[in-house]
């Protein structure tokens, strides 16, 4: 179904003012374009099945064009709802038009009108970004890579910093994802107001200690006393609850009662600040937790869910600070599905891909302490510590036992019969100069495992 995007957007791109997408839309009209083209859909290929019995390209322009009624809507919602959610400035997706320096706002999450002869139809823009205004937008397009660095912006929403992603579906370029954010701005803000209201509040309880030690009588003794003691014990406690006990020291409309009364008022705000300023601190902590998801999401393998090439490239470098610091207790598996080319050329590539799941499964199980980490097509690097580390050999022989057991059972199909070679190696700080030497190790003992298998693959 990953394809059938390709499709849609080809599609929309080319006939864009004759799909008419009303501008006013939100979940309910979605369910009503979902449902007209459902109709559609039965009434002309009743019995078939959108994206296996019938492809895109088959439909008719009809069904064709309330599809993309449909889809233009969810994923423009999409958009507009992940723009309110991670709290960022702005989010779209960019396709270039093919003309130099152009690209067309496919998806965002702003919404523009269209042509003058349809205001209440929503548009699909074919704007001029310049390379010099976008270069790490065009950067991300041409290269087919995560910039290192942002773009900066001064627009509607202040000083923006804008990160670009290329979105591939089965190895194909669609276009770029962007997301805008004001962090600078929004951390200066709440660094000034901080600043600005921890010095009123110092202020005024400089003011009133002084009022209070200008109004000090003999008859007031007691009421200081306990003034003085109440005070120490929110310095000492914090204990918001202060603030009723003066409230009921306040017998009468004299200075130190009214005293009593402002600083009652007083601790009751500052716990109000406070409250605000912890949550203004919880608020941050969301974004930051938000940005770190989906930093997770692009180190992520999309087929079986565990870290992928950029993940595992991350963790190498973090290993290699480690050993620098001393560590030398780690050890390094590879594993190698066999005969994935032979099970893609005879039962298609969807059986490839259960295999290679299949065999992700038993590796996450066997090593259950340790990341797990996909680098290529059918290979997997495990690095060992702790618990793993030292039990290595007995879950090297339950891995080979698991895979036996696999390859004996009948009832299973060719390409569930999960049949993998997997080496060890372990860090020697005599000999080993770097992570990567304990790694070409571990690929060697791999590939010798492989041939006692007889299952070396042709290069």
């Amino acid at each position: 179904m990953v394809m059938i995007f390709f499709y849609f957007q080809k599609y929309t791109i080319e006939h864009f003012k004759e799909i008419k997408i009303p501008f006013e839309f939100n979940e309910e009209t979605l369910a009503e374009a979902r449902k007209n083209y459902e109709t559609l859909f039965a009434a002309q290929y009743p019995g078939k099945k959108f994206g296996e019995s019938i492809l895109f390209d088959d439909l008719s322009d009809e069904i064709k064009n309330a599809y993309s009624v449909f889809k233009y809507q969810y994923y423009r919602l999409l958009f507009e709802q992940a723009t309110e959610s991670f709290n960022i400035a702005y989010s779209y997706y960019l396709v270039p038009t093919g003309e130099p320096e152009h690209m067309y706002w496919f998806l965002d999450g702003y919404r523009d009108r269209a042509f003058e002869g349809s205001p209440d139809l929503l548009l699909c823009d074919n704007v001029r970004d310049p390379v010099e205004e976008h270069q790490c937008m065009w950067e991300a397009w041409e290269t087919g890579k995560r910039p290192s660095g942002y773009d900066t912006y001064d627009n509607e929403y202040g000083k923006t910093y804008a990160y670009y992603s290329p979105l591939f579906i089965k190895g194909e370029k669609m276009g770029v994802i962007g997301v805008e954010v004001e962090i600078a701005k929004v951390n200066h803000a709440i660094l000034l107001a901080t600043i600005q209201q921890v010095i009123t509040i110092s202020i005024i309880l400089i003011i009133f200690v002084l009022v209070l030690l200008w109004l000090i009588r003999k008859n007031y003794i007691r009421k200081l006393i306990k003034l003085e003691t109440v005070i120490e014990d929110y310095s000492q406690n914090k204990n918001p609850d202060i603030a009723r006990i003066l409230i009921k020291e306040v017998t009468n409309k004299d200075e130190i009662s009214i005293i009593m009364e402002k600083f009652a008022d007083m601790i009751s705000e500052l716990e109000l600040y406070m409250h605000n300023l912890t949550k203004t601190r919880i608020d941050l902590q969301n974004s930051q937790r938000k940005a770190i998801e989906l930093n997770e999401l692009a180190i992520k393998d999309s087929l079986t869910g565990i870290r992928n090439k950029t993940g595992y490239d991350k963790e190498v470098q973090k290993l290699e600070w480690e050993i620098s610091d001393g560590l030398r207790y780690f050890g390094v598996a590879m594993i190698d599905l066999n005969f994935l080319k032979r099970i893609n050329d005879t039962f298609g590539h969807d059986k490839g891909n259960i295999a290679i799941i299949s065999l992700c499964k038993l590796v996450c199980h066997t090593f259950e302490h340790s990341p797990v980490f996909r680098i290529g097509g059918d290979e997997f690097v495990v690095i060992l510590k702790g618990y793993d580390f030292e039990h290595v050999d007995k879950l090297i022989e339950k891995f080979k036992e698991k895979i036996q057991e696999r390859q004996k059972n009948d009832s299973l199909e060719y390409w569930e019969k999960t049949s993998a070679a997997i080496g060890f190696a372990s860090y020697d700080p005599e000999i080993d100069s770097a992570y990567e030497n304990v790694f070409k190790r571990a690929d060697s003992e791999m590939y010798k495992n492989k041939k006692a298998m007889k299952a070396v693959r042709k290069k």
